[in-house]
């Protein structure tokens, strides 16, 4: 499910002239048995609305007052969310014969046409108050607390993100938290203003309006997403803005180096602007220093199942596992112990609304026969980075809705999607020029489009820790062997590769620097151009002496991958 709760107006959106149809609670007990939550957001006083509506113990949460008063109807616990009304207020309203007057825990209330004496007398008191209309009732509270606010206290409370939060109303006081989320509808019945910036309207009026809307919530969930406003911006194509919706499983591939990370990295900037959580799988160190999130675990300690879960419990909390203190062949088993936790967690709130599995022939590879069970929950709202899709979970690519394809090997990219999964590859296309990527929906007869993807607005030290503290594999690693071979030191990360370097004889030290070997290296395997470049002229430099080029060299790795992390970028 995508959508976790309903939040719904009192009068003249769930009830009728104050009273709420058998019906209508039948459709609301429905709703609540799928494990949905459900939310009253009313202009009422909590006494009134107890008197006119006794089966409100239904509703997990009411936000009473307009927005000033949050109730819990299982505990019984009230709880105000803005200060009292001031006495001064009420003793002059009541002196300037404004009646009828209702005074709540902070709501002070009335009816049209007092509006011009009680903005009047708000005026020469001083005070910071606002005054918010619903159809002829003048409502006056402290400035900022309104409906939207109010929901915003009670999914703080229920742990949910207003993303998830189907909202239906009908007065001018609902627009504040009909906008703030995830689809706003307006019941037939509604103001026209109402109706105009609803998501859906529905076809019957006030409670038939929300039992219907009840039914689609059940039937369609995802089919209610705004895509364009809650799905994820990737780009521009023939003019037009490319979103990713919440609903999609995404292959985002391309050959090593080609900017798959930096990608990613702008994606997680559109979710941050947009307040969608976001979870990221960084096995290789590719976003050390990630803006908007926090890191979990390091180069020497692996993140535990526990030290997630609590940090997602915050719906403004975005995380990056990290994985560099794991060997390659035990990333599979920490991420299947992960997943069915995260999937459960995601099963009761839907958060992380996004999933970003990077190296994911890593996390999810095709030769675990166990995959499908791990998969279990199915996987919206992921995006599955790899360098080699055919060596992923044949069951994980069944569950792709769209690809991204990079650089000169894009074409193959989607061929080999398909080889995989069984499915007829496109006609007529090719990989992209530039900079621009391919878009693919395997599961419509469209032809992949190119996009101008965004880009970040942060550069991160690309595999910085990876390279620096974590463990490459025996193909990726440094072998100091020697002239003629004598030995056989293999460097897995820079750390060790400065330490051996240090240590070893001035011969061995110019064997692989007149080889070029140290800046091969750098450029293939630690896929620094620029390390690679400064070390290249070491390298050629037939006048430096061992020393020399070995301090110029290791000066270059340490400044760029060793300083502290408080360090300036040079």
């Amino acid at each position: 499910m995508y959508f976790m709760a309903l939040a719904t107006d009192y009068d003249g959106t769930l009830a009728h002239d104050g009273i709420v149809s058998k019906r209508t609670l039948s459709a609301l007990d429905q709703l609540k048995k799928t494990g949905r939550k459900l939310i009253l957001v009313t202009g009422r006083e909590l006494p009134d609305l107890k008197q006119v509506f006794p089966e409100v113990g239904i509703f997990d949460k009411v936000v009473a007052e307009n927005g000033a008063l949050i109730y819990t109807p299982a505990s019984e616990e009230e709880r105000a969310i803005s200060p009292s009304p001031s006495p001064d207020l009420v003793t002059r309203l009541k002196k300037r014969g404004v009646k009828p007057l209702s005074v709540g825990r902070s709501i002070v209330a009335t009816w049209e046409p007092h509006q011009a004496t009680v903005l009047d007398v708000i005026k020469k008191l001083g005070l910071e108050l606002e005054i918010i209309f619903n159809k002829g009732a003048v409502m006056v509270l402290p400035t900022g607390v309104n409906k939207a606010t109010g929901l915003a206290a009670a999914l703080g409370d229920l742990r949910l993100s207003p993303h998830n939060v189907v909202a239906v109303g009908d007065a001018e006081n609902d627009h504040a938290f009909l906008r703030a989320s995830g689809c706003s509808v307006a019941v037939d019945n509604a103001l026209p203003a109402v109706k105009d910036t609803a998501d859906l309207v529905t076809r019957g009026a006030r409670g038939k309006g929300v039992e219907e809307l009840i039914g689609k919530m059940i039937k369609l969930d995802y089919q209610l997403v705004r895509k364009r406003s809650r799905g994820v911006l990737l780009g521009i194509s023939g003019g037009r803005k490319v979103y990713l919706s919440p609903t999609d499983t995404v292959l985002l591939a391309g050959s090593s180096g080609i900017g798959k990370s930096t990608l990613a990295t702008a994606l997680t900037e559109r979710l941050v602007e947009n307040g969608l959580q976001f979870c990221i799988f960084d096995p290789e160190g590719d976003y050390d220093g990630l803006q908007g999130a926090v890191p979990l675990g390091d180069s020497s300690t692996a993140p535990s199942k526990e030290q997630l879960l609590d940090l997602i419990e915050k719906p403004d909390t975005n995380v990056v596992v990290k994985g560099l203190a794991l060997r390659v062949h035990e990333r599979p088993d920490f991420f299947a112990e992960l997943l069915p936790g995260l999937g459960g967690f995601r099963y009761r709130t839907a958060r992380p609304h996004w999933l970003i599995i990077d190296e994911a022939h890593h996390l999810l590879p095709k030769r675990r026969d166990d995959t499908r069970a791990v998969l279990s929950l199915e996987l919206p709202g992921t995006i599955l980075i790899t360098v080699h899709p055919e060596a992923i979970s044949t069951d994980a690519l069944r569950l792709v809705t769209a690809v991204i394809a990079l650089g000169p090997q894009a074409k193959s990219v989607i061929k080999t999607f398909c080889k995989e999964t069984g499915l007829e590859p496109p006609k007529d296309f090719a990989s992209p020029k530039g900079e621009r990527v391919l878009l693919w929906w395997p599961h419509t007869n469209k032809k992949p489009i190119t996009v101008k993807a965004n880009e970040p607005s942060q550069s991160l030290k690309r595999h910085s820790r990876k390279y620096a503290e974590g463990q490459l594999d025996e193909a990726g690693s440094f072998y100091f062997r020697g002239p003629d071979n004598a030995m056989n030191l293999r460097a897995h990360n820079l750390i060790i590769f400065a330490q051996m370097a240090e240590g070893i004889d001035d011969k061995t030290w110019e064997h692989h620097l007149r080889a070029g070997d140290y800046s091969e290296w750098f450029r293939h395997q630690i896929r620094d151009k620029d390390l690679a470049r400064e070390t290249a002229s070491a390298e050629k430099d037939k006048t430096l002496s061992a020393e020399e080029s070995r301090k110029l060299v290791l000066d270059a790795v340490r400044r760029r991958y060793t300083a502290p992390a408080t360090a300036p970028e040079k």
